[in-house]
């Protein structure tokens, strides 16, 4: 899509933020717990609405099929969208990835049937590969100088080469728990993709300032995924110990207590991860009164 054209769909509001997310799917969910803890709830959740109002009110929620994102936001139908990154490169759309939400993480492989004799990328031409994503296929094809037929399926796509249609597949996989159930082996890796907030160029010139707001509201939570926020007291000449065992961002936060026992008040932000073993060694190292919390959200 041609900037004018994004340009020319533009809404007249300068001042409300249109944000389209998924209406379906496996990033639906996610997606919808990723903006009640960034802090845009949404109202009238209840509903059958295509559009829905947020608790900031100069920001609205469009729901649409992950497949239309893309082009609602290269058109200013919507000024920011959450969908994947491979549909906005099967699509062509005119719009910036602004920011990687680590949703959805997947690959979009080649592959075809255990039993197939055909083994490598270069074996395929001539044949026939099934997807959902033409555009990327026949892109993939003409860079590695393969001549091949790329036939659009929608949905199923890991049955064909058992059904005769297609030689072989491009789809996506995230932990190829579906390719190994239908017998099926990846060949080649035609791009990694993850779910991104995505911008209408002429959006993110006039309305910058909300949508800055809305990005660092959505990063924020991102930022804290897998953190947890500890807290112990030490005594004062322990210090050193439990600074050489804590792996905090930039170190701990020293604060003095309010008691006569010489003690000192460590807070950090540590990997969720690592806490287990931590609380064994800030033990030895002296802690004690140890306090863990989730972290709902993280500015950096």
């Amino acid at each position: 899509m041609k900037e004018e054209n994004s340009k020319a769909l533009f809404f007249l509001d300068q001042k409300t933020v249109r944000l389209a997310i998924p209406n379906k799917g496996r990033i639906s969910s996610p997606v919808l717990d990723l903006l009640e803890k960034s802090g845009l709830h949404i109202n009238d959740t209840g509903t059958r609405r295509l559009i829905a109002k947020t608790s900031d009110p100069h920001v609205d929620v469009l729901y649409a099929r992950p497949s239309d994102i893309p082009e609602y936001v290269a058109t200013g139908a919507a000024d920011l969208g959450i969908t994947g990154h491979d549909l906005v490169i099967e699509h062509g759309s005119h719009v910036l990835e602004l920011l990687d939400l680590k949703l959805g993480q997947a690959r979009l492989i080649l592959a075809v049937r255990q039993d197939f004799h055909i083994r490598t990328k270069e074996e395929l031409v001539g044949k026939n590969i099934a997807t959902e994503f033409p555009n990327i296929t026949a892109e993939y094809l003409k860079k590695n100088g393969i001549q091949a037929n790329v036939l659009h399926v929608t949905g199923a796509c890991e049955v064909t080469p058992y059904l005769g249609i297609a030689d072989a597949i491009v789809d996506l996989t995230s932990s190829g728990t579906t390719l190994a159930e239908n017998r099926l082996t990846i060949i080649d890796e035609v791009m990694k993709t993850s779910t991104m907030v995505i911008a209408n160029p002429h959006s993110r010139e006039v309305k910058s300032e909300k949508i800055d707001e809305v990005l660092l509201a959505l990063e924020s939570v991102v930022s804290a995924r897998g953190q947890c926020y500890l807290m112990l007291n030490v005594e004062r000449e322990k210090i050193k110990l439990i600074e050489d065992v804590l792996p905090g961002l930039s170190g701990p936060t020293i604060m003095d207590v309010a008691s006569n026992e010489g003690l000192v008040a460590v807070h950090s932000v540590v990997p969720e991860d690592q806490v287990f073993s931590l609380i064994t060694q800030l033990k030895k190292a002296g802690a004690k009164d140890i306090l863990v919390m989730p972290v709902a959200r993280m500015v950096r």
